[in-house]
């Protein structure tokens, strides 16, 4: 053990925030079993009290200590996915805060697949609550720098382990009904319908209305503080000819040259598939919010399977 992760997970029994980083972002971490510590979570953040947490587990074996009745089905998703970016939704364990399930009778729960986590989590011994290490409803960090500039002395230590490499938040599946209801995604991420339906022979359904909430479900969330339009490759080109025409400094991201060049438009290129889009948004929309313009567009990725955890983020950011 680094003198680093003893010293992290020293804290983290006092109660303290540490920050840690995993493959999908950076999480602002707290000891799950504290009441006190989580609360501090809220605070950081700025986050709704009934907006439930993810436990992030140092491997499989913990998963009966958080959650009952655990139907096969996870454990068949956990063996093909822990470490990796599946959060599972089961039926809560009656030790378990509300505060960590926002009231419900229901946890969230993953392994995350990044080696500075494990070693926390190993270190640790126990459970860390750790939602996004950003104010809520903003800008999800993938850097270390990201966590320091937005949540600055709000965590005790900031744990530094490079650029995530997934860049958005994990799938979050729904096992908690009965049986016969089989699975549901809650929230689209890199681990899609048909990986898990190849695993437990069923394709995950939709949401729900009596589904439970989870974490990045709200209609507006992964924003900047810049409003940001989403629009057609078809409607970049107007979109171009409409901030020159109106005087408006205008910050861009997309896949496509670009059309027009002025001194009002500052333009990013976006990669052109879904992974490495995916990796490179959050720093993306950061760089782009940072430009002080008027707004922040963006061309619309397919609608197409692969492309579903991308544009789930990008529609929320624009509500």
């Amino acid at each position: 053990m680094t003198p680093e992760i003893a010293r992290a997970a020293e804290l983290l029994r006092a109660g303290e925030l540490v920050a840690f980083p995993t493959e999908t972002v950076y999480g602002i971490g707290a000891d799950a079993a504290n009441p006190a510590a989580v609360a501090k979570i809220f605070a950081a953040k700025g986050r709704p009290q009934d907006h439930p947490l993810i436990v992030h587990l140092a491997d499989a074996t913990q998963l009966d200590a958080w959650a009952r009745d655990i139907p096969d089905a996870a454990r068949k998703l956990a063996a093909a996915f822990w470490p990796g970016p599946l959060t599972l939704i089961l039926k809560r364990q009656p030790g378990v805060i509300d505060a960590i399930t926002g009231g419900q009778d229901t946890v969230g729960l993953r392994v995350p697949d990044h080696p500075l986590a494990l070693e926390l989590l190993r270190a640790f011994g126990n459970g860390l609550a750790a939602p996004s290490a950003n104010r809520f409803g903003r800008i999800s960090p993938t850097t270390a720098r990201h966590v320091r500039d937005e949540l600055g002395d709000a965590v005790a230590m900031v744990l530094d382990g490079g650029p995530c490499q997934v860049g958005i938040e994990s799938t979050i599946l729904d096992l908690s009904g009965p049986a016969h209801d089989g699975s549901a995604i809650l929230r689209p991420g890199m681990i899609g319908v048909d990986a898990i339906a190849a695993v437990i022979g069923q394709a995950p359904a939709a949401a729900r209305g009596d589904s439970p909430r989870v974490s990045g479900s709200l209609e507006s969330h992964y924003a900047p503080r810049t409003p940001l339009e989403l629009v057609s490759s078809d409607g970049l080109v107007f979109a171009v000819r409409n901030a020159i025409v109106k005087r408006e400094r205008t910050a861009f991201l997309a896949s496509m040259a670009q059309p027009i060049h002025h001194e009002l438009i500052s333009w990013r290129l976006a990669p052109t598939e879904p992974e490495p889009f995916a990796r490179a948004l959050y720093a993306s929309l950061r760089e782009l919010d940072a430009l002080g313009c008027a707004r922040i567009v963006v061309q619309a990725p397919p609608a197409t399977p692969g492309w579903l955890p991308v544009l789930d983020r990008l529609r929320r950011a624009a509500s």
